[in-house]
């Protein structure tokens, strides 16, 4: 277990790995004096879709903006901060470098070491900050657009990943069974809102099982099974209740989910869960989780909303943890899109 220091340690923290541009100054990993987030979402709206060139050229206009704010907010300026975090990967390779680019030229200017940071560690951190009692070992649930993968937390920085998705991640899935039934971009809040209208028991659509690795997850059957739920109802002439499919589909999604958690956490005799992630703020998997989790005797925690969606807090808070271990980085650090959890 790494040993927390007394002293106040500030990071100042940035990141652009997709298309939220932001910023945040973070003491000791668990408080947070600042977070600004530039988000892109109206301007990728108008494509279904995060557009990676676009997001790269708005994060270049935003990113001393944010920084700027995050200082003058957290009421500190560069001489004050201890290093500077930034995530490098994985992510849009050219929103990463954005970020990265950033964050050296600061560290560089300032005299302060650097810190690169994988942005799934960081989701996985969030938690720090909503819960400060919360402290490794525990099993956390990452889901996202990008990412779905059910990490064992052996201590702060040291992971496994227990099981992971074959195909699409939840997120994905839900931006792309949204489209499909007309809602539009972003698929996780929009489907979460039409499926408070909807019943979740209206259409048996399938719970993906992996025989060979029954901890990992699959959500491209449960896609296709919507598109051609749909399909069906077209050539028949019926009317598509998108209100039903969509709570169907995101029940289906969240039973999956649910239950690969609990399961793997008796499995390792885990008592403590946690959720991180962009979707780990929808309300019907913090619901059910939380139901089973109470029914299994373990404690569940997740981060608040805004801690879920991408943003710079908890780059922070994970920097902090690779900081007072030592694992600090040179400005030849660089962007890796597809980097894997527990690398450097």
């Amino acid at each position: 277990m790494i040993e927390e220091t007394e002293k106040e340690i500030k990071i100042l923290a940035i990141e652009s790995s997709c298309d939220e541009t932001a910023a945040a100054v973070v003491v000791n990993g668990r408080k947070v004096l600042s977070n600004v987030i530039s988000s892109q979402i109206d301007i990728h709206k108008l494509y279904g879709g995060v557009v990676p060139e676009i997001a790269s050229r708005k994060h270049i206009e935003k990113v001393t903006q944010v920084i700027d704010e995050a200082l003058k907010e957290a009421g500190v300026t560069l001489d004050d901060i201890d290093a500077v975090g930034v995530t490098y990967g994985p992510g849009l390779v050219g929103a990463l470098l954005v970020g990265v680019s950033a964050a050296k030229a600061l560290a560089y200017a300032a005299k302060k070491p650097l810190v690169g940071v994988h942005h799934i560690e960081g989701h996985i951190s969030a938690n720090y900050i909503t819960h400060p009692e919360l402290e490794p070992p525990f099993l956390c649930m990452v889901v996202s657009g990008g990412h779905t993968h059910l990490t064992y937390v052996k201590d702060y920085g040291k992971y496994e990943i227990i099981g992971k998705t074959r195909d699409d991640a939840a997120g994905e899935a839900f931006d792309k069974v949204a489209r499909a039934i007309g809602l539009g971009y972003p698929g996780g809040p929009k489907i979460q809102k039409l499926a408070l209208e909807g019943n979740k028991d209206a259409i048996a659509f399938p719970r993906a099982k992996i025989a060979d690795a029954e901890y990992d997850f699959s959500f491209s059957g449960v896609k296709s099974a919507v598109l051609n739920y749909i399909n069906q109802c077209e050539m028949k002439g019926e009317e598509v209740n998108r209100a039903d499919v969509a709570a169907s589909f995101q029940e289906s999604v969240v039973d999956v989910i649910v239950t690969h958690t609990i399961h793997a956490a008796k499995a390792l005799g885990i008592n403590k869960v946690a959720l991180a992630g962009g979707v780990a703020s929808n309300t019907a998997l913090r619901s059910g989780m939380d139901e089973a989790a109470k029914k299994a005797g373990f404690t569940l925690y997740y981060p608040e909303p805004i801690l879920c969606t991408d943003n710079a807090a908890m780059i922070g808070a994970a920097a902090y943890y690779e900081y007072i271990a030592g694992n600090t980085s040179g400005l030849d650090l660089n962007a890796v899109p597809n980097l894997k959890i527990g690398e450097r």
